[in-house]
């Protein structure tokens, strides 16, 4: 789906800590799921944070990329058993998980298919980024600035490949552009 300017969403200004991660193939991908997972857990229960505010993580890059197979990752290691499917027809899906830090409401978004921005203050998810919850959320540039300042951006993309002759431009892994734009954000990233 081509993205057109007036859904373009312009990244905050304001980056607190980037990271760059090789993740060779989905092994790695999966990997780093699981100590996104983790990071996620420790935030949670870190000394001096009264009340968890939720987390809002904004997954950027081509199909077939491995934003669902991160976010899939993360939802094992955090103790879903279940199916995970991908939210491309219904938006988004929801998952309640019971966790060693306590409940979670995490939520899966995939705003690909996203054709009217009127449509996201009829589907009434605004309440689920102020609810205390994880919001991962693929594709968030169709919404426009409507999920404002994200804790979060994970940004996958292909390696660079050299294109010379006799160089095979078939690469397995991706490169995981993370960026934090707050400070649960910050202490998240810290702890990948």
């Amino acid at each position: 789906m081509p993205e057109s300017p007036a859904r373009t969403q312009h990244a905050p200004s304001h980056v607190l800590l980037e990271r760059r991660f090789e993740l060779r193939d989905e092994a790695a991908t999966i990997d780093f799921g699981e100590r996104f997972a983790r990071a996620i857990e420790t935030t949670r229960t870190q000394s001096g944070v009264e009340r968890f505010a939720g987390l809002q993580v904004q997954l950027i890059g081509d199909l077939g990329v491995g934003k669902t197979t991160l976010v899939r990752a993360t939802l094992r290691a955090l103790g879903h058993a279940g199916r995970v499917k991908s939210p491309t027809y219904t938006l988004v899906e929801p998952y309640a998980l019971d966790t060693a830090s306590g409940p979670l409401e995490l939520y899966h978004f995939d705003l690909y298919r996203f054709a009217d921005l009127a449509e996201w203050a009829d589907a009434g998810f605004r309440e689920y980024f102020n609810a205390g919850a994880v919001c991962l959320v693929e594709w968030p540039q169709q919404a426009g600035g409507l999920l404002g300042v994200p804790d979060l951006v994970f940004q996958l993309s292909l390696p660079d490949v050299d294109s010379s002759p006799g160089n095979s431009n078939e690469e397995e892994g991706r490169v995981l552009t993370a960026r934090a734009f707050s400070e649960t954000g910050k202490t998240c990233l810290e702890r990948c």
